[in-house]
């Protein structure tokens, strides 16, 4: 895990910003996950809030949710119910964000809606939500070319924008990964993006070269979860092989073993939080 100079928890005060999100549940969680920690929305308010007391200053984290795979009872937000937040987050899924589903579709249209109409707006996605808005900006998504997963604890390498991101010296953060498909070219070239917008990839491992984008002011995703712990990494791999997903057993029983290592989520949701208000700890690079 990276090592942190300043690790302060104290309340958002009434004064303090507040960042607001509109999370897309993208999927359920495994029924005993939901039972003991709620929606995916739930346990994205939950770990970004505690980001947020980590902010110099401290940020309130306010969230809504919309469950929107509509085939199974969610529904398709208007572009107007985003009016009050200031950005979004789209979960993971068990759905190919390749894939030609109505509902992703129509999550297609509405992002560029968004995109074109709130230049202000920002996007953040995970797993799922990355490889959708990859692809809403015009980047190539897909399964991995090895047709493998890659699944639990797993060493990404930071790029030097990851390292300016997560301000570290260290070249190297750990997240729970949970997916077969990836971004395997960087968006571009499909006229969302202004002339010069410069989309960078800040990090990446021997499996998925492309692990999180990152636009200035604008997006920020992430092909790990942040947000896992021991029991939802579990539970999430045996969704997948009860599915079918995942066939080589060997591999989930050895990614399951990995579960309850320590990783980097919090560090990766602070980074987050800083698109959105500048966080003045004056601490500059982590200690190594």
């Amino acid at each position: 895990m990276m090592t942190t100079e300043v690790d302060k928890t104290t309340k958002p005060s009434s004064e303090a910003p507040v960042v607001r999100l509109m999370v897309l549940e993208t999927d359920k969680p495994h029924p005993d996950t939901y039972s003991q920690r709620g929606s995916f929305g739930k346990i994205v308010h939950e770990h970004f809030s505690k980001a947020g007391k980590a902010h110099h200053p401290p940020l309130g984290v306010e969230t809504d949710q919309i469950f929107v795979v509509t085939e199974y009872g969610g529904r398709m937000p208007e572009v107007s119910d985003f009016d009050r937040f200031d950005g979004l987050l789209i979960t993971g899924s068990v759905y190919d964000a390749h894939g030609n589903n109505q509902w992703i579709l129509d999550l297609l249209s509405l992002l560029k809606k968004l995109w074109t109409t709130r230049p202000d707006f920002h996007f953040l996605g995970v797993c799922f939500g990355h490889q959708l808005l990859a692809r809403m900006l015009g980047g190539e998504v897909g399964p991995a070319p090895t047709q493998d997963w890659e699944l639990g604890h797993s060493r990404i390498t930071l790029t030097s924008a990851g390292q300016r991101l997560f301000r570290t010296r260290e070249n190297f953060v750990f997240l729970h990964q949970m997916h077969q498909d990836q971004v395997t070219d960087l968006p571009g070239g499909n006229g969302l993006l202004e002339p010069g917008t410069k989309v960078e990839c800040w990090g990446e491992s021997e499996h998925t070269k492309i692990q999180g984008l990152y636009i200035p002011n604008r997006l920020f995703t992430t092909q790990a979860h942040l947000a896992f712990d021991e029991d939802m990494v579990k539970r999430q791999i045996q969704i997948r092989v009860d599915g079918g997903g995942i066939k080589d057993l060997e591999h989930a029983d050895r990614a399951a073993e990995t579960a309850h290592l320590e990783h980097d989520g919090v560090e990766v949701a602070k980074a987050i939080l800083r698109l959105f208000v500048y966080d003045d700890d004056g601490m500059g690079y982590k200690r190594q």
